[in-house]
């Protein structure tokens, strides 16, 4: 028996195709996909779900991969909507569909350092605090001074780090609770110079990444005292081709899809690049990007 939902605001669908939704432009369909309005419209629709649904958070679908049979359940879109943002001091509080390049631009206009590192993060606040998304030896949870989250009965709660485990590239949440917002304690500093950063990083990141290809950020997590791209490129992988998914030229720490890849296609891929490497520098690659779904 179908679900009927009552008094929403946002957007419904059913047997959407979720490679419309990912970086990678691949995955196969979803049951239901829901696009809240607003964090109370979300309150409404989580309340309305099965108690045993499986849920799936996406913002810009970057650091994940969905298997080509799609996901049996209900996938919550934050891309493009819930992105109220305001500053007051040095506090900054943040929807999770924000933008991470949005989030660093606007502190930095404001003279606010310590999220620069953000500009260069391909996805939203939410799949950074999911993450403790990083770069430049900076990571999100450095400034976090609390969050929002919300259940899946809708039950909405502020916490603190502290309620948390975090750790590099991984963040531990409390059963069946999902973050909607969070307020960031950042340091003043000059505007002029925090937008001079940006910029920097912005061209190197353009310079040594494939930014003009659909892919997912970084595929594996460094190890500790070393680069996964380094590794991957000592084994000559660069290049490395399944299907139409590839080993980039450019950096050897992420996958493209080049060639119409299906996800069957970069989840072989990724498995291959951990065995060669294995093999050549002894070393277990992890990845850093989350891989669900059913097999088609």
């Amino acid at each position: 028996m179908s679900t009927v939902f009552n008094n929403l605001q946002g957007d419904l669908r059913l047997n959407e195709t979720l490679a419309k939704h990912t970086s990678w432009r691949t995955g196969g369909k979803v049951k239901r996909f829901y696009r809240p309005e607003n964090v109370k419209d979300l309150a409404i629709f989580l309340a309305q779900l099965p108690e045993n649904e499986p849920l799936l958070w996406l913002g810009l679908g970057s650091n994940v991969l969905i298997r080509d049979g799609g996901f049996a359940g209900t996938v919550i879109s934050t891309s493009g909507t819930l992105q109220q943002l305001a500053i007051d001091g040095q506090t900054m509080t943040a929807e999770v569909g924000v933008y991470c390049a949005k989030l660093a631009k606007q502190a930095a206009k404001a003279g606010l350092t310590g999220t620069a590192f953000l500009a260069g993060i391909p996805g939203t606040l939410g799949g950074a605090l999911a993450m403790n998304a990083g770069a430049h030896n900076s990571e999100t949870w450095s400034v976090v001074r609390d969050v929002t989250t919300i259940d899946r009965h809708g039950v909405i709660r502020n916490r603190h780090p502290e309620d948390f485990e975090i750790s590099y590239r991984h963040v531990a949440l409390p059963a069946n609770e999902w973050f909607v917002a969070a307020t960031l304690s950042l340091a003043e500093g000059s505007a002029e110079h925090e937008v001079e950063e940006i910029k920097t990083l912005l061209k190197r990141r353009n310079v040594s990444q494939p930014t003009n290809q659909p892919c997912a950020g970084s595929v594996f997590r460094n190890p500790e005292g070393d680069f996964a791209g380094r590794l991957i490129e000592l084994c000559g992988l660069k290049g490395l081709k399944i299907g139409g998914a590839s080993v980039s030229e450019k950096h050897a720490n992420f996958i493209v899809n080049d060639a119409a890849a299906t996800s069957a296609d970069i989840e072989a891929l990724i498995g291959l690049v951990q065995q060669k490497v294995e093999q050549m520098q002894g070393v277990k690659l992890v990845t850093e990007v989350h891989i669900l779904g059913e097999v088609e």
